[in-house]
C-alpha cells in the first residue's frame, strides 16, 4: 500500500502543477474543448492507418476497432473483457484477476498468445518478439487505453514475423490538446465478497504549443474470487510530443511496469467438483517488471512524403514460481522457479512517397534490426532441507533484420486499390548451455511476399481479399529440445465483403484459410515440443449491425465465427487441432438515452480438444481432455452528470452476470481445469477536470 500511496500522490501532485501551466493563446483556448485529444497525423507507412471504425471499414481485410466509448460502455476491465466482442477472438485469463491473459484468433492456439502479434502503439509488446513470442508478461492495464485495433488477416508484409493470427494494437491514450486530470476508482467485488481495486489517474496537456506532456498512473491491488490470488500491478505511462517544426516533430514514451501476483493454479476434476475457487497450489506465484521506452521521428515533406524512424527498447524480468499440488496428507516441499531476464532493443526507419501520374501509386520502404539477449534458468529449492539446484542455465541472443517494400496502386478514380508487397526476414539465434558449456546456432530467412485488393464497388459495398505468408522462427525454448522442430510458415488467404445497405445496417462475412508447415504443439516441460507436420485452419466470420430508426441510441452487434481445423500430417493426422472450436457467437446490445447508457454483451463458444490426440475423456490430473461448451454475460449501466462543474461518471456492471462454470486446461506445470472467473459485480466512478 505504501507505493501505491506514494506512487498515485505524485502523480495527483504533478497533475495539478501541469493544469497551472496551460501556455496555449487565448485564441487556442477558445476553439478547443476541455480534454480533447491532439488529433493524430497518421503516417502513412503505418499501414493500418487510424484506428477507428472509419478506417477499419476501408481496410482490404477483416478489421475490428474498439474505441474508448465501447470500452466504457461495455465495463472492461481486462484485456479479455475488452476483446470479448471482437469476431473470432478467444482469450483465457490463468490468473483470475487478468494479468495474463492469454489470446487466439480463429482457432489458433491462444496459450500464452503465441499465434498473434501483439502490439501497443505500433511497438511490440512481447518479450521478445522474435525468440519467444509467448507472452509470460503482459505490461498493460486497460485504463491506459485509448482503442484496440485488431486486424484479423494476413499482415506479415509490412508488420513482421509472427502473425499468422494478424495484430492486435492496443493505442494507448493521447495527451489531450488542453490540459486535463482524470481519476477513476473501479471496484470488483465478487460473490463471496473478496475485493479488488483498480485506481487510475491521469494529468496531462500542451504547456505550450509544441510540447505537449502527459503521466498515466495505475494501480491494481486485492484477490479475485478465489483463494490464493493476491494481486499487486503499478503502471506508470510518461508521454511527450515534441513539435520541433510545422513538418517535423518527435514522439516519446517511458513506462515503468510492476506486477507481484500469488497464482490460484489448476485444479483437478475432484477439487473443482468440491469448491472452484479453492487453491490446492500455496507456494505458485508470479513476479514481473519491465522498463520500456520508445522515441520516433516524424518527418514530413512537402511533396507528400513521409519519413518515420522508431526507436523502442526495454529491460525485463519474470519469474514464476511452482510447488506441488498439495492436499492435507501431502504438504507441498519443492518450489521450482523460472526466472528470465530480457533486453530487447529494436530500430525500424520507414519511407512513404506518391508517384503520380497516370496511375497513382503509394510506395512504402522500410527496414528493421532488433537485438534480443535473454538469460533463462529453471531452479528448484527443498523448504525441508533448503537444498538449491540449478536444472538449467542457458543464455539466448538474437539479431534479427527484416526489409519490405510494397506498392499501393490506385485505379478506377482510387476505388480500386492494390498493394503488392515483399518482406525479406533474417534471423540468426544462438544458443549457450552454461552449465555444459553446449553452443549452437540456428539461422531462419524467408521472403514473405503478400498482397491486398480493396474495391469500393458503390457506397455500399466494399470487396476485400489478401494473401500473406506468414513466419514464427525456431524460438529459444524450443531450439534446446532439437529433433524436427523447425521455424512455423503459413500461408493465409482472405476474401470478403462489407455491406451497408441501409445507413442504420452494417453487414460483412469474410471467408479465411491458414496452410501451415512444420505445426508445433507444446506437450510439457518435460517432453517439449511435438511437430504436428501440416495443418489447416478455415472458416468464415458474419457480422451484422442494426441501429433502429424508430429507437434512437440503440445498437444491436451480432457476429459468428465458424472454424474448421485439421491436422494434414504426422501422427495425428485427421485430427482438430488443439484450442480449436468449431463455433463462436458474439452479441451486444447497447442503449443510449439522455445521460444513461446501457450495454449487455454475451459469448458463446464451443467445445474443443485440449490435445493434438483429440483426447476425449479427461485423465485424472484434468490436464487433457475435451473442454465443454460454455456462455457468459457481462452487463453494465453507466450515468453521466456533473458534481459542481466537474464531470463525472458512475458504472455499475456485474461480470458473468449468470454466475457460469468454465474453465480451460492448465498452463505450463499448473496442469489441470484452470477456472474461469466467476460472477463479480464492477462500481466504477470518474471524475474528468
Amino acid at each position: 500500500m505504501q507505493f501505491r500511496l506514494t506512487l498515485l500522490g505524485s502523480a495527483l501532485s504533478l497533475a495539478f502543477s501541469v493544469s497551472q501551466t496551460n501556455a496555449q493563446t487565448p485564441d487556442q483556448a477558445e476553439q478547443e474543448a476541455p480534454g480533447k485529444t491532439l488529433e493524430e497525423v497518421t503516417v502513412s507507412a503505418d499501414w493500418l492507418g487510424s484506428p477507428t471504425p472509419k478506417a477499419a471499414k476501408k481496410h482490404p481485410g477483416a478489421r475490428t476497432v474498439i474505441t474508448d466509448q465501447e470500452l466504457t460502455e461495455s465495463g472492461a476491465r481486462t484485456v479479455e473483457d475488452a476483446l470479448r466482442t471482437v469476431p473470432g477472438v478467444r482469450v483465457l485469463d490463468e490468473s483470475s484477476t487478468g494479468i495474463l491473459p492469454n489470446i487466439g484468433v480463429r482457432g489458433l492456439n491462444p496459450l500464452r498468445s503465441e499465434q498473434v502479434l501483439v502490439l501497443v502503439d505500433g511497438m511490440p509488446i512481447t518479450l521478445a518478439p522474435y525468440g519467444q513470442t509467448g507472452l509470460s508478461l503482459f505490461p498493460l492495464t486497460i485504463n491506459a487505453v485509448e482503442a484496440i485495433d485488431v486486424a484479423r488477416g494476413g499482415v506479415a508484409v509490412h508488420y513482421g514475423p509472427n502473425n499468422v493470427g494478424g495484430v492486435i494494437n492496443f493505442v494507448t491514450k493521447r495527451i489531450p490538446r488542453k490540459t486535463a486530470i482524470t481519476a477513476k476508482e473501479t471496484l470488483s467485488v465478487a460473490d463471496n465478497g473478496r475485493l479488488l481495486t483498480d485506481s487510475y489517474v491521469r494529468a496531462g496537456g500542451f504547456v505550450s504549443d509544441k510540447i505537449g506532456l502527459q503521466i498515466q498512473a495505475n494501480v491494481i491491488d486485492g484477490n479475485s474470487a478465489r483463494d490464493h490470488s493476491k494481486t499487486s500491478v503499478n503502471n506508470l505511462m510518461l508521454d511527450a510530443d515534441w513539435f520541433i517544426t510545422d513538418n517535423a516533430d518527435i514522439k516519446a514514451g517511458l513506462q515503468y511496469y510492476k506486477t507481484q501476483n500469488e497464482l490460484p493454479g489448476a485444479l483437478t476434476p475432484q477439487s473443482y467438483a468440491r469448491d472452484r475457487d479453492q487453491s490446492t497450489r500455496p507456494l505458485d506465484r508470479f513476479d514481473g517488471d519491465t522498463v520500456r521506452g520508445h522515441l520516433t521521428y516524424n518527418q514530413y515533406f512537402d511533396n507528400g512524403a513521409e519519413l518515420s524512424w522508431t526507436n523502442f527498447a526495454h529491460r525485463s524480468n519474470r519469474q514464476f514460481f511452482f510447488g506441488n499440488a498439495t492436499n492435507a496428507a501431502t504438504p507441498s516441499t519443492l518450489v521450482q522457479s523460472s526466472p528470465r531476464d530480457f533486453w530487447v532493443y529494436g530500430s525500424e526507419p520507414r519511407f512513404t512517397f506518391n508517384i503520380e501520374g497516370g496511375i497513382k501509386q503509394k510506395i512504402a520502404v522500410g527496414a528493421r534490426y532488433m537485438r534480443e539477449e535473454v538469460d533463462y534458468l529453471v531452479d528448484a529449492r527443498n523448504l525441508a532441507t533448503n537444498a538449491y539446484t540449478i536444472s538449467r542455465n542457458w543464455r539466448f541472443e538474437n539479431d534479427a533484420v527484416a526489409a519490405y517494400l510494397s506498392d499501393t496502386f490506385a485505379l478506377l478514380d482510387d476505388k480500386l486499390k492494390i498493394t503488392p508487397g515483399i518482406r525479406h526476414e533474417q534471423v540468426d539465434l544462438y544458443y549457450r548451455n552454461n552449465l555444459t558449456g553446449a553452443q549452437t546456432r540456428n539461422l531462419t530467412k524467408d521472403w514473405l511476399p503478400g498482397l491486398d485488393i480493396g474495391y469500393q464497388a458503390s457506397d455500399a459495398v466494399f470487396l476485400f481479399a489478401n494473401f500473406h505468408k506468414s513466419l514464427r522462427p525456431v524460438q529459444f525454448t524450443q531450439i534446446t529440445f532439437g529433433g524436427d522442430l523447425a521455424a512455423e510458415r503459413a500461408k493465409n488467404y482472405e476474401a470478403g465483403i462489407r455491406l451497408s445497405p441501409t445507413r442504420n445496417i452494417d453487414t460483412s462475412l469474410t471467408a479465411f484459410r491458414f496452410d501451415f508447415d512444420n505445426k508445433l504443439e507444446f506437450v510439457s516441460q518435460t517432453a517439449g515440443f511435438r511437430n504436428l507436420g501440416k495443418a489447416r485452419h478455415q472458416g468464415v466470420e458474419a457480422e451484422f449491425a442494426w441501429r433502429p430508426e424508430h429507437v434512437r441510441g440503440l445498437e444491436l452487434k451480432t457476429a459468428y465465427t465458424y472454424v474448421d481445423t485439421e491436422q494434414l500430417s504426422g501422427q495425428f493426422q485427421g485430427n482438430e487441432l488443439p484450442l480449436a472450436s468449431h463455433h463462436q457467437l458474439n452479441l451486444q446490445t447497447n442503449y443510449r438515452s439522455g445521460n444513461w447508457n446501457w450495454n449487455l454483451n454475451g459469448l458463446y463458444q464451443s467445445a474443443s480438444f485440449s490435445d493434438g490426440a483429440n483426447t476425449v475423456a479427461e485423465n485424472a490430473s484434468g490436464s487433457i481432455g475435451k473442454i465443454p461448451s460454455y456462455s457468459i454475460w457481462n452487463a453494465q449501466v453507466t450515468r453521466d452528470f456533473r458534481w459542481n462543474s466537474t464531470k463525472m461518471k458512475a458504472g455499475l456492471a456485474l461480470n458473468n452476470l449468470f454466475d457460469r462454470d468454465y474453465y480451460f486446461r492448465g498452463v505450463d506445470f499448473s496442469q489441470g481445469r484452470m477456472p474461469a472467473p466467476g460472477r463479480a459485480a464492477l462500481l466504477t466512478l470518474q471524475m474528468d477536470m
